[in-house]
């Protein structure tokens, strides 16, 4: 082992059992948010010892949604498969201090166990028949029966620690039972395995979710039995949905990837989850560095966060309309390929975001809005019936027979153009404005109406004005 350090250590540890969810987005957020704070180290460990869940697919699922966020790590990825000759040494240095003990109870006999506590109104749990005490006489190992491992837990006595979200936490070691640590087949268990690596790894601050709460007074006493700086912890609240429940895979989009594909940008997200649970002042929009600059866990709230999609709409467009065109033109490119449109043959997408961005809340929005740039959309029956009668597909006649003399085809010259066409019709620009819109990209709902002609050009404007 390495001397302990003084360094601020963070780590972000799922497990790969399925898509990287928000909720772990903000933990690793929070984590890596602390550490580039205090100018410490980020590390990435991928906790896989559930074999029956823990996939590839999952694995491959953490790593691209952390690229995505844009979160980077300074160590790892470990994987905990990968360590389990560590693991063993140690559970045999436990079993061997007196810290740890061979149990042989079969399932039977656990279940009567826990039929015989609730029987009595009590909280079931191991009763520790195996374990060695002074004067004690242990029943005899059955005969070809695997035995599981089990930690000493303190009996008297009270856990406690300073959570550096929650406060003061004490729990009474008589609510612990010896739990666990290395199953019938020699693999180690959840808890124990976070201990040796965080202890291996020197991280010291444990920056996780609520729910880990009831995991700590156990893990807090195998750091000491094995000698171990008991690392900070901070608990961060649960986030819940707009209906005040725990968010669910089944019912709500909590997956990086869901947030991706609805046209989210990554820093979007991180502003916005960094929000969940943490504030500095009224500040609303901001970036990671200034994120970075602020960030503190003592403004970290101990209460529930409320996931608000609107707030989260609100920020994405701020975010969009702050971006670099060309940037937003790469990811934007992508939606219109998936609706068939080719872009190749039109005005440069770039520029067209540059007019869009101030109108779009996602980029799935901008996308849809990109279309009629590239390729007429139809428009609806009820604007033709009210935007293209009769009248209006005759002046529209008029006003391609004199758009297409315009010497120059920019948006000075067009919007120059409108306003003398405007008043040679004797009508008002909405007259002209709305019927164009309709005629040429089959919507009533654009940008200025010469900005958007001037991006489409003179040749493909003209082919949609005389278009049936």
């Amino acid at each position: 082992m390495t001397a302990p350090t003084s360094a601020i250590r963070t780590r972000f540890a799922p497990s790969p059992t399925g898509l990287l969810h928000i909720g772990g987005v903000r933990t690793a957020l929070f984590s890596w948010a602390y550490a580039r704070k205090h100018k410490g180290v980020f590390v990435l460990r991928i906790e896989d010892t559930d074999l029956e869940r823990s996939t590839p697919e999952s694995v491959a699922a953490i790593m691209d949604g952390m690229h995505w966020v844009g979160l980077g790590y300074d160590e790892g990825p470990f994987y905990q498969m990968q360590r389990m000759d560590r693991y063993k040494a140690v559970i045999a240095q436990m079993l061997e201090s007196g810290h740890a003990y061979h149990c042989y109870c079969s399932r039977e006999e656990l279940d009567a166990m826990r039929a015989e506590a609730e029987a009595r109104g009590e909280k079931p749990r191991y009763d520790r028949r195996w374990r060695p005490e002074e004067g004690k006489t242990l029943p005899e190992a059955p005969a070809g029966v695997s035995p599981v491992v089990r930690f000493r837990t303190p009996i008297d006595g009270v856990v406690a620690w300073d959570d550096a979200v929650k406060g003061r936490i004490e729990i009474g070691n008589t609510e612990l039972d010896d739990l666990i640590i290395a199953r019938p087949d020699g693999t180690p268990t959840y808890n124990f395995c976070v201990v040796v690596d965080d202890w291996d790894m020197q991280i010291s601050h444990v920056i996780r979710g609520d729910d880990h709460v009831n995991n700590t007074p156990r893990q807090i006493h195998m750091y000491q039995a094995l000698g171990a700086t008991v690392p900070v912890f901070a608990h961060l609240p649960m986030i819940f949905n707009d209906q005040g429940q725990k968010m669910s895979k089944r019912r709500d989009a909590v997956s990086v990837v869901d947030y991706d594909k609805m046209g989210f940008l990554p820093e979007a997200l991180l502003n916005y989850l960094a929000r969940l649970g943490w504030a500095h002042g009224d500040d609303e929009f901001f970036t990671m560095d200034q994120f970075v600059e602020w960030f503190d866990l003592a403004n970290v709230s101990p209460s529930p966060s409320r996931f608000d999609r609107d707030k989260l709409l609100w920020l994405n467009a701020q975010h969009i309309k702050a971006a670099e065109p060309q940037r937003l033109a790469e990811r934007v490119a992508a939606f219109l390929a998936d609706k068939g449109v080719e872009t190749a043959n039109g005005p440069a997408l770039a520029e067209v975001c540059v007019l869009l961005k101030d109108r779009s809340q996602t980029l799935v929005e901008m996308a849809d809005q990109a279309e009629y740039f590239y390729r007429p959309l139809v428009p609806t029956a009820e604007v033709a019936e009210k935007h293209l009668t009769p009248e209006d597909e005759a002046r529209l006649g008029l006003f391609a027979e004199g758009v297409a003399r315009l010497e120059t085809w920019d948006q000075a010259s067009l919007s120059q153009f409108i306003k003398d066409f405007v008043k040679q019709q004797g009508v008002k620009m909405p007259q002209v404005g709305m019927p164009l819109r309709a005629k040429v990209f089959g919507t009533t709902s654009t940008p200025s109406v010469d900005a958007v002609l001037a991006l489409i050009g003179r040749e493909e404007v003209l082919r949609r004005l005389t278009s049936n």
